[in-house]
């Protein structure tokens, strides 16, 4: 199964070439990482989250932690607003169904199912967005 996630803004890659761009340059090649490159991944940590911006620009989480303000270290992206959608119940099995369901940090899942119920379909939901099994 393929997980496709969402392209990534402007500006995290921008500072990644950034980073990339530096570490084929450097000289010596084991050359301390510059300030503005260190104040571009904080900047970049503050607005998508500690762990996104290490993997991307390929940073040691926790040297990135350290180098985040002390207030700024507990906060966390805001999650994006769930939307509500109502679904009302077909007598019966219903026909094949496709779900895709992608996360606040742009992670994805589909999920195609032959047949479901709408009951199913709704366990299954709550299970995804509880981050439990449906039950």
């Amino acid at each position: 199964m393929r997980v496709r996630t969402a392209p990534k803004p402007l500006a995290m890659e921008r500072v990644r070439q950034r980073f990339e761009r530096w570490r084929r340059t450097r000289t010596p090649r084991r050359s301390p990482i510059p300030d503005a490159l260190w104040a571009a991944a904080v900047a970049l940590a503050r607005q998508h989250g500690l762990y996104a911006t290490s993997r991307l620009l390929r940073l040691d989480y926790t040297a990135l932690k350290k180098r985040m303000p002390a207030g700024d270290r507990t906060v966390a992206p805001a999650p994006a607003s769930p939307t509500f959608v109502e679904l009302t119940p077909a007598p019966g099995p219903c026909a094949a169904c496709v779900i895709e369901i992608e996360s606040p940090c742009g992670g994805r899942m589909r999920v195609q199912v032959p047949q479901v119920t709408v009951p199913d379909l709704v366990a299954l939901t709550r299970g995804v967005w509880s981050g439990g099994a449906p039950r």
